[in-house]
């Protein structure tokens, strides 16, 4: 086959007859290099992710926690804890879930080697794995307590959706058991941080903090329990971006992207770009779309002074604090972030569609059959 001056030995076409019933990249990873799609998911060629840690030296200290005072976990925090046993591991739980009624602990066994029991804020000090059981919610728990560490989180899911919480309690035995083999992917996911500062005469924030958080998945300004919409102003980078009357605005990370900010019509980010998602919640105007701007944007948000409403402000959906119209709340990435582990055969698109239900009227992605 001949284009111009140059020739071809096959046609362009050659992986129509190759392809069918294999992706093209299996074609080029077994036809062209020899291997198979195995090789590079070892090799890290096919990681889902462009941030990948170092795998660390074997885990001897893991942590166990699980959502305070849900019984319908029991089950599968005795599981995890026995297999940890099993292995001859040293198991440290937090006294929130060794409180939980039907956990298997014997009280008279704790020897602070093999079995230990300590406050969940210092969990981060005795651990080098943590792993937590529950939903989505008690990993956002978890990111609280153990951010800025360098402990490795791994979620065993007991809630309904599970992004952060990853690994379905009857995969336990086997996904654990890969990440105890170093089998598995570290990834680094970045929080945001927000102050409520007063303002000095002139309307610029001041360095007086009123109150301060920090989130993994979202900030929230809401109006609270007003079913007036809130007027508020947006800068960003000192830029002026929009004044608008809206329920709220919804500061997201690429980890919260498929959280609350999904629900309210964001956009889902890839969990390893540094970008910052801001989506405005029923905002009055046909015009709005979310926005997503570099990581490293400083945020501000302003209360109109004829505003209605008593404006609101959560992390990760913990108690929210006032923000009134002599107040500047400002949001900004943290410089603390929280390592998060997933089994070598996790992928985030899987997740989506599984998750998301996408291809729910399909089991197949090829065309011809």
């Amino acid at each position: 086959m001949c284009i111009g001056n140059k020739k071809h030995s096959q046609p362009l076409f050659f992986f129509v007859g190759l392809t069918r019933g294999k992706s093209v990249l299996q074609v080029v990873l077994g036809g062209v290099f020899g291997y198979d799609r195995h090789t590079f998911i070892r090799s890290g060629i096919m990681s889902n992710f462009t941030n990948n840690h170092p795998k660390r030296p074997p885990f001897h200290r893991i942590g166990v926690m699980g959502r305070a005072g849900k019984s319908s976990i029991v089950e599968t925090l005795n599981e995890l804890i026995v297999l940890l046993k099993s292995r001859h591991l040293s198991v440290i739980i937090d006294t929130e879930t060794a409180a939980i009624e039907g956990m298997m602990i014997d009280f008279d066994r704790i020897d602070g080697v093999q079995l230990k029991i300590v406050p969940r804020q210092k969990m981060g000090e005795h651990c080098d794995l943590v792993i937590v059981v529950g939903g989505d919610g008690s990993m956002l728990q978890a990111a609280s307590v153990l951010a800025g560490t360098d402990v490795p989180v791994l979620g065993i899911n007991r809630g309904r959706l599970g992004f952060l919480a990853d690994v379905n309690p009857d995969e336990l035995t086997e996904k654990v058991g890969q990440v105890l083999d170093g089998r598995y992917w570290l990834v680094e996911r970045f929080l945001l941080k927000f102050q409520i500062v007063q303002n000095h005469e002139d309307g610029t924030p001041s360095t007086q903090v009123i109150h301060e958080d920090v989130a993994l998945n979202d900030i929230v300004l809401h109006a609270g329990k007003s079913v007036h919409t809130i007027d508020f102003k947006l800068t960003i980078n000192q830029h002026d971006v929009y004044r608008q009357h809206a329920d709220g605005l919804i500061v997201a990370t690429p980890t919260g992207s498929t959280a609350y900010a999904l629900s309210a019509g964001g956009p889902i980010i890839h969990p390893t770009l540094d970008a910052i998602c801001l989506v405005p919640m029923h905002p009055h105007t046909l015009s709005s779309r979310p926005l997503v701007v570099p990581g490293s944007s400083q945020i501000a948000i302003n209360i109109h002074k004829d505003n209605r409403t008593q404006p609101m402000v959560g992390a990760d959906g913990k108690a929210s604090a006032p923000l009134d119209n002599a107040q500047t709340l400002l949001i900004a990435k943290h410089d603390k972030t929280l390592l998060l582990l997933h089994p070598e055969s996790y992928s985030f698109y899987e997740a989506c569609r599984t998750k998301l239900k996408w291809n729910v009227y399909s089991e197949e992605f090829s065309l011809d059959k």
